[in-house]
Parts: structure tokens; C-alpha cells; sequence
């Protein structure tokens, strides 16, 4: 049975919160419900959510006060929150996204609308990582064993190139800014420099050898995939031919 993803809603209104609950869970996601912010701070001690729906006007500590709280540890601060709020002004928005807020929903909401953001938060939060064998050119992936190939010669990779070969792979002949790489490949919740790309993208061409070409700098944008390249291949090594046994007592052509 596959594992539902978990959605802590923090919300101190309970028609409300039934309401999401009950959409949540008709729609595939595992809900669990906290009036307060001592009940949400017990629930995330007990399980990390996947999510969470936070709610701005708590009794006693603020939902925008435990967004800052959430960010600020290190234990939560890679899950995505949602916050969930009457207060439509752009200035509060901008206060609720400054807080750590992923996104912002204003109430009234549309239940379609709310999961549709919810899932989109959970897109972009996760790495890249669909299974498959992925073919381009003489260059295959294989993510069920883990396994490359070049001509039929086996490359071997590191998990973060592995990673990221798999990407480009799938997303050939486009140009991806080292941004965009480290969201797909990494996931947008590590926080690591952009140049990172550029070691990783370096040792990934070297594992490739004569297909590392295939890995194309587009100045000003950052990388592709292309077939639009010619592979060299290493030429097949000489074969050299056995000298010929000397006989008759002669020794390299001279008299014994």
C-alpha cells in the first residue's frame, strides 16, 4: 500500500477544518488537524507532515509567528507550509511569504484551487526521481538498476550525477539554469550554491568520457542535453602480430 501524503492542517475553526479534512482525504492525502499552535507543535514532535496548512489567526502564538519558528529549525524547515487566512492585503501576503509561507490562500478558498497549490508545492519540492529506462542516442539509463551506458560500455556515476544525468536525459535538447537544476535534481528545500551545478556537471562529463561532449554550456543559461553533437569514439586498439620463432641457431637474424 503506498503512503499517502501526510497534511497537518492548523486551523482554530472546525467547520472549516472538517471541510479541508474531508477533502483531503477523498482526494488521496492523510489530514491530521491542530487547533492551536501547542496541539501543531505536539503533531510535528510526533510526525513531519508532508505539508502544512496554517491558519494566521491562532489563538495565543500566530500561524505567522510559527511559520518563522518552522523555518528557523532545522528539523522542519524543508516542509512546505500554506497559509491559509482572511487577511487578503497585499501587505499581508507579503508578510506571510516573508515568513516562510510556500504559498498563501485567502479565505473564502475554492477546495480545487487549495489542492491544486497543495500538490504544486509537493511538485516542487521533490527531486526528480521517475523510474525507467531512458535511451538518447547511444547514451541509456536504467533507474530500476541504477545502471549507464555508453555504446554498450557501462559508465560508472555518482548518485548526484546519476541524479542529474536522469534529468537532462529526460528533458533533452532544452536549456536548464543552474536554478532550475538544483530545484529538479536536488530539491528546491537544500540550500547549496548554484556553482555547485557547474562541479557536479564537470565530473559528470568526465565519467561520460567521449560522450561527456553531449553536455553542452549554452553561455548565459546554463546547460543541455543535446545529440546535436559529434561523439568520438576511441579507436579500437592495434592488434599486433607474434614475431615468428627463430630456429636454426639464429638469433635476431644473425649468425649464432
Amino acid at each position: 500500500m503506498r503512503n499517502l501524503p501526510r497534511v497537518l492542517i492548523v486551523e482554530d475553526e472546525p467547520a472549516i477544518a472538517e471541510l479541508i479534512a474531508v477533502n483531503l482525504r477523498h482526494n488521496g492525502f492523510q489530514p491530521t488537524w491542530a487547533m492551536d499552535s501547542a496541539t501543531a507543535q505536539r503533531e510535528l514532535a510526533d510526525v513531519l507532515p508532508d505539508v502544512i496548512l496554517l491558519d494566521w489567526m491562532l489563538p495565543g502564538e500566530s500561524g505567522l509567528s510559527l511559520a518563522k519558528k518552522w523555518r528557523a529549525d532545522a528539523r522542519t524547515k524543508a516542509v512546505p507550509i500554506l497559509m491559509l487566512t482572511a487577511r487578503g492585503d497585499e501587505s499581508d501576503r507579503v508578510a506571510g511569504l516573508d515568513a516562510g509561507a510556500d504559498d498563501y490562500i485567502t479565505k473564502p478558498f475554492s477546495t480545487k484551487e487549495m489542492l491544486a497549490r497543495i500538490r504544486a508545492v509537493l511538485r516542487r519540492r521533490t527531486p526528480e526521481n521517475a523510474g525507467g529506462v531512458v535511451t538518447l542516442g547511444d547514451l541509456q539509463l536504467d533507474t530500476a538498476t541504477h545502471r549507464v551506458s555508453f555504446q554498450g560500455q557501462a559508465v560508472k556515476l555518482g548518485p548526484t550525477e546519476f541524479k542529474l544525468l536522469n534529468f537532462l536525459m529526460k528533458h533533452a535538447e532544452r536549456v536548464h539554469s543552474r536554478g532550475q537544476l538544483l530545484d529538479r535534481v536536488w530539491g528546491d528545500h537544500v540550500f547549496i550554491e548554484e556553482r555547485t551545478v557547474d562541479v557536479h556537471v564537470k565530473r559528470l562529463r568526465e565519467a561520460l568520457g567521449a560522450a561527456g561532449a553531449m553536455v553542452e554550456t549554452v553561455r548565459g543559461a546554463g546547460y543541455r542535453l543535446t545529440t546535436q553533437v559529434t561523439v568520438r569514439t576511441a579507436p579500437p586498439e592495434p592488434v599486433s602480430t607474434p614475431a615468428a620463432p627463430l630456429s636454426n641457431g639464429l638469433r635476431g637474424g644473425q649468425p649464432a
